[in-house]
């Protein structure tokens, strides 16, 4: 457990001002986050810019026990995602509005704190949530946010997961100093991503280019490498750009086609303990059920395949325009030389959505064979 912060108000300036006294004056207490919201991909220089603004956190002396805890990582757009759950119950619920009524409670995990190896050399699956769902079983925090991709296709016992918020766009950006496209990227310009989803895709694609896979980091990080050469190029899901406010950095959206998003990309969970009913009545309120049937869709083809951090996968549940869903799902060699695709259509319903997304992940681990990931 890293910090426990508990707020009253946050405030995302639409320029960069100074500091209102009125966050430092008097008992209050102000945590300054130095957060960049937006920056244009091409500038006069051919550097990415930053124009910087602070999140203000007006922080008052606990008085009252918490109704609900949120658990959460600590990287901002973590932190974005908390701070959308916490106004969207306040919204629902007229005692969770009162000063005090909803904590946040941000949780170091595994990987934020190893930043120096690939994700698949230090474990893979529950990276990112394994720290707060003990937080959760601990009954240290109430509920816990999480971005949808990170989550293990099991959930630890004595917890469910009730709850996933609207989804934003599953799409890839495309973020480049140099290039508009990932077409435009001269032969052996390097791309940066911790993806292999994306590496392998990119290489299929696009042979001639080089991809450095521990590209890891929050999206500051990784843009800042960017800016300072390290990489031509980076891929970055569009969902966390737009959620950070950060839209102006994208060169290009790469369409579904060319870049088959992660399975869940773009999706909000909440989780919370299975015994506890008046948590699981406060999720239902944002549940979003046709996000959380195209999630389970994704996440039943994932499960199949049985797949990891070691595993280029990707897979996308989306309704078409007749009510009908349609399932699109890949697997790939880590290298981009084979590259295994399927589709799925069927009834919007859960009992079809979960019954596709694992007739499709038996197609493809039919035809790839079992040494289809070793190459």
């Amino acid at each position: 457990m890293e910090t426990v912060v508990s707020l009253n108000q946050l405030i995302f300036p639409a320029k960069t001002q100074p500091l209102s006294s009125k966050f430092v004056s008097g008992s209050m207490s102000a945590l300054v986050l130095s957060l960049p919201t937006s920056f244009k991909a091409f500038s006069n220089n051919n550097k990415l810019t930053t124009r910087a603004s602070s999140v203000a956190v007006e922080q008052n002396p606990q008085t009252k026990v918490a109704l609900i805890r949120i658990g959460t990582r600590g990287s901002p757009l973590a932190l974005a995602q908390a701070y959308e759950t916490r106004e969207k119950l306040m919204a629902k619920h007229a005692e969770l509005a009162e000063d005090g009524a909803i904590q946040i409670v941000v949780i170091k995990t595994t990987g934020d704190k190893i930043l120096s190896q690939p994700l698949a050399d230090i474990g893979g699956k529950g990276l990112f949530t394994k720290e707060i769902d003990e937080a959760l079983l601990n009954s240290e925090i109430d509920i816990a946010v999480h971005s949808m991709k990170d989550v293990p296709t099991y959930l630890p016992e004595k917890t469910i997961l009730p709850c996933n918020m609207q989804r934003e766009d599953v799409r890839d950006a495309f973020i480049s100093v140099s290039a508009a496209s990932l077409a435009d990227l001269p032969d052996g310009s390097t791309i940066g991503t911790a993806s292999l989803r994306r590496k392998s895709q990119i290489l299929h694609r696009y042979p001639s280019l080089n991809v450095l896979e521990n590209f890891r980091g929050n999206v500051q990080t990784r843009l800042k490498k960017l800016n300072e050469g390290v990489v031509q190029a980076t891929l970055l899901a569009l969902a966390g750009l737009k959620r950070l406010n950060m839209t102006e950095n994208v060169a290009a959206i790469l369409s579904i086609d060319e870049m088959l998003p992660a399975v869940a990309q773009g999706a909000i969970g909440i989780a919370c303990r299975s015994n506890d009913d008046t948590m699981a009545s406060y999720l239902a309120s944002l549940n979003h059920e046709e996000t959380r049937l195209a999630v389970a869709c994704e996440r039943s083809f994932l499960l199949t395949l049985d797949g990891s951090c070691r595993t280029p996968i990707a897979g996308y549940a989306s309704r078409d325009e007749d009510g009908n869903c349609v399932f699109k799902g890949l697997v790939a060699s880590p290298d981009g030389t084979r590259v295994l695709e399927t589709s799925r259509k069927g009834p919007y319903s859960y009992d079809d959505m979960i019954a596709m997304g694992k007739d499709a992940g038996q197609e493809l681990l039919s035809r790839g064979g079992a040494n289809f990931f070793d190459s």
